[in-house]
């Protein structure tokens, strides 16, 4: 593992003194904010009826990411939030069937990071890599932004047949602007939240152009109970649609490898050895597991909280601990998340026109680090097939008994991409279809 630049100030295990320690861990809580609520705010949107209570989100941020370091014994720094990679399929879940389909998706997702997890510990995790090269995982996170970007359009109100309100484009271009000078030009701490800040811009702007529901917010209480979902009185389990949402969990399980190879190098320590990669996807598909139980969304690994964590040379696991507390506590002040709540519509689609641009870059980032070479037609046919039915809206039904098994969009093009990459002869790297 190679030298940070600078020596951490705080190791894994040390303890900044307690001022300092909340200072962090504050910090570490504005970087996750702007996404983990952002993620059932999109999903709720989407599905047009609330799947993923914000405070639940909020809170299972927090109890995860304990769940995580108690996995990990304490030797990651790494804080857990909601993942936009499901929100496309919790939004599919609950639209064919209930939320429950949506929360037995989630679970089924956390455990299937469990068995991968076990799986690792005997046998190492080579066969991720033959699985899922980076031919396949590219495509699918670029699926991941596109097939999410007619929501920002909707939500902005620009569409074809839908009239023009100044209003709803002035916000959007407000929030837009100010996430886009953050993530580009913006230094320190503001480069690491783009996101929040650009939500909060976009927020005050919409106060005086009455485009913010007040009363929502005046009726809400002070301090309550998150609806916690629970299963067999709130919903009931269905395997099926578990099994529909189980493919796409495999890039997510790529993405948590390297993210974590990304904050070894942060912290001078290596991970994947120790604590192991079969702890730390152990950790995250525990947390996962409980989030989908009590109607939270799926998990995964932060790279804004890496991003603190290489800023402020801080690697101690104390401070992701706070952090965790504190997201914990805010979930139970309901007049702070009906504020979250009554962010307008506009607000989130100009953030969304960035926030899915950059997930779909993110995908052609993997097949450029990677090197993917596209001369090479077995390439070009995975990559291609993948984006068409990911992107397409393409679906496959399966009866079995009484029960239809339906794999569309990502979770579709995940099955394709890598039993293509399985079977057609050649190879990414070299050689041709042959």
């Amino acid at each position: 593992m190679a030298s940070p630049t600078k020596r951490m100030l705080y190791d894994v295990h040390e303890k900044p003194p307690i001022a300092r320690s909340l200072i962090l861990g504050l910090q570490h809580v504005f970087a996750m904010f702007g996404a983990t609520v952002l993620v059932p705010i999109l999903v709720n949107g989407g599905a047009g009826q609330e799947i993923l209570p914000i405070p639940v989100a909020l809170a299972m941020s927090g109890v995860g990411t304990l769940i995580y370091q108690l996995c990990t014994n304490n030797k990651s720094p790494v804080y857990l939030g909601s993942s936009f990679a499901f929100i496309a399929p919790v939004i599919a879940a609950a639209a064919g069937g209930t939320p429950g389909s949506a929360y037995s998706g989630i679970m089924m997702v956390g455990l299937l990071y469990v068995v991968c997890a076990i799986v690792i510990k005997f046998v190492g995790k080579d066969w991720i890599d033959k699985i899922l090269p980076p031919i396949v995982i590219g495509p699918m996170i670029m699926i991941i932004g596109l097939g999410l970007a007619s929501f920002a359009i909707s939500q902005i109100g620009i569409t074809s047949g839908t009239p023009l309100d100044l209003r709803n484009v002035i916000v959007a271009l407000v929030a837009f602007l100010v996430a886009v000078f953050c993530a580009t030009i913006a230094k320190g701490f503001a480069k690491v939240i783009p996101f929040l800040l650009g939500i909060i811009a976009g927020y005050v702007v919409a106060f005086p152009l009455g485009i913010v529901n007040i009363d929502a917010i005046a009726a809400s209480s002070w301090v309550g109970i998150p609806a916690f979902k629970i299963p067999f009185l709130n919903y009931n389990i269905d395997i099926v649609a578990a099994l529909v949402m189980a493919p796409v969990a495999l890039v997510t399980i790529s993405e948590h490898i390297g993210d974590h190879i990304s904050l070894s190098r942060i912290i001078d320590r290596d991970l994947i050895k120790d604590p192991g990669l079969d702890k730390t996807l152990m950790g995250d598909g525990v947390a996962t597991f409980v989030a989908g139980l009590v109607g939270g969304p799926a998990n995964t690994t932060y790279g804004e909280n890496t991003a603190v964590v290489g800023m402020t040379k801080v690697g101690s696991v104390w401070v992701l601990r706070i952090a965790a507390i504190i997201a914990i506590v805010l979930a139970f002040f309901t007049k702070f998340t009906s504020i979250i709540e009554a962010i307008p519509a506009p607000v989130l689609g100009g953030i969304s026109i960035l926030l899915y641009g950059f997930i779909a870059s993110n995908g052609l980032r993997v097949l450029v680090y990677n090197r993917i070479d596209f001369g090479i037609t077995k390439n070009v046919v995975i990559a291609s097939s993948m984006l068409v039915l990911g992107i397409g809206g393409a679906a496959i039904s399966i009866v079995i008994g009484d029960a239809s098994l339906t794999f569309s969009g990502m979770s579709l093009a995940a099955i394709v991409g890598i039993l293509l990459n399985v079977f057609i002869p050649g190879s990414e790297s070299s050689g041709e279809l042959d």
